[in-house]
């Protein structure tokens, strides 16, 4: 899997206030973007993918309302 454990806790590491504050804002952003960017470039392969098309328009539109 693309998201391990290491992986969440380096990016609220980066953005949020230490390893295991998974509560902020902008590490919640943070985990969304490198969700939507990992989605982009599933989709960049796969053009046809409708499912994977509409989670990742709900996700973006779910880091907008943050």
């Amino acid at each position: 899997m693309y998201l391990t454990k290491e992986v969440k806790q380096e990016i609220f590491a980066k953005h949020g206030k230490g390893n295991n504050d998974t509560g902020t804002a902008e590490g919640q952003i943070a985990l969304f973007t490198f969700r939507i960017n990992h989605l982009t470039e599933h989709l960049k392969k796969n053009r046809k993918d409708f499912n994977t098309e509409r989670s990742l328009v709900k996700m973006v539109g779910k880091r907008r309302s943050y």
